[in-house]
């Protein structure tokens, strides 16, 4: 019996530059990506007291042209993007032809016909093949432009102060979910300001063979470079809905709070989005122990769900998560969560839990 060889994980451009600053590198969804620097909690009160850098260049990015690219992208996705204008960027969601959400997705708008789409790492393919399956009939070209762009998202409440000496617009100008080319450095690079994190900042979209000297100068300025660690305990105190956990093939999108994503259009997967969800996200308190994904959820020792993600927030200083319940246990006050056999209270709290 032979071991089945594994695919060798993938790397960003800015692998080097990661060993360089002491990442704790973990295999993260087929890639090869930094968990942390110098500790999750200071990576994560950086971000959330001044400015931070994260390497998301191993998201990936379609480009949709032609005379039907509107056309096309308004039949694969649930947000209204007609209301885009060129330099704005829109979150939106690719829904499944059977239900439950192929990904989720930022959509940012060059000019009349020509989109760049941005998708979840995992989920390349899977998107890739999906989109190309709905192009009959549209006069529009699908480009994947992944291993050309290097992505950092620099976030923090003093992003714009630290950024604005080193580029030739005006930051402070440029509204939530702008998206612009400007210089950074002397590099022509496109900036959205758009995050996960809760707090303001700007994605640096570079070219993937400029992308490390951009980072490099970024830390000499004094960002934080923050890890896989940090991204995930900021997003989810934000109340920001992960694929692959609170989101997926399988469950109803419309069980988070994000029903404004869903316009009233014609598109995949419809009839199914339309459907009342038979569960919901709900946010949890806890006091002192920490949940994982897939722990139970209880009312009155009766399961009703599960975790989808918890961690211990470094801002609040307890434990949270979300967790998928069924509909009609989503308005219960208490619940408990079970951990290795053991029961812990946990209190319903509005989501997100934390708002800059």
């Amino acid at each position: 019996m032979t071991d089945t060889p594994q695919e060798p994980l993938k790397r960003t451009p800015l692998h080097a530059a990661h060993l360089r600053a002491g990442a704790r590198m973990v295999p993260f969804g087929g890639w090869d990506m930094p968990v942390q620097y110098s500790g999750l909690k200071a990576e994560h009160d950086a971000v959330r007291t001044g400015a931070g850098v994260f390497d998301v260049s191993h998201m990936g990015e379609f480009r949709v042209t032609g005379e039907g690219a509107l056309a096309f992208l308004q039949s694969v996705t649930t947000n209204d993007v007609s209301k885009l204008k060129a330099g704005r960027a829109q979150y939106n969601w690719l829904p499944g032809v059977q239900g439950g959400l192929v990904d989720d997705i930022y959509i940012y708008m060059v000019r009349d016909g020509e989109y760049l789409m941005v998708v979840n790492a995992g989920n390349i393919a899977k998107d890739w093949a999906h989109l190309n399956a709905h192009t009959q009939g549209f006069d529009v070209t699908l480009t994947d432009e992944s291993d050309r762009w290097g992505l950092l998202a620099v976030q923090g409440p003093k992003t714009a102060e630290l950024l604005q000496p080193h580029t030739d617009t005006d930051l402070g100008a440029k509204k939530k979910n702008a998206f612009f080319q400007t210089k950074l450095f002397g590099f022509d690079v496109w900036l959205a300001r758009t995050g996960y994190t809760g707090e303001d900042g700007f994605e640096v979209f570079a070219d993937a063979s400029e992308a490390e000297t951009v980072w490099d100068k970024l830390l000499a300025i004094g960002l934080t470079p923050a890890g896989l660690g940090a991204r995930d305990t900021l997003r989810l105190e934000a109340g920001f809905p992960l694929y692959g956990h609170e989101f997926s093939d399988t469950i109803h999108p419309l069980s988070s709070t994000y029903a404004w994503v869903v316009k009233d259009k014609a598109h995949v997967g419809r009839d199914h989005i339309s459907l009342a969800p038979a569960q919901k996200l709900v946010g949890l308190k806890l006091e002192r122990v920490p949940v994982r994904e897939g722990y139970p959820v209880k009312v009155a020792g009766q399961v009703v769900g599960h975790v989808t993600s918890g961690t211990s927030s470094p801002t609040l200083g307890h434990p949270i998560a979300m967790a998928l319940v069924e509909a009609a246990y989503a308005t219960a006050e208490t619940f408990e969560v079970e951990v290795r056999g053991k029961d812990h209270s946990a209190t319903r709290m509005e989501l997100p839990f934390y708002k800059a």
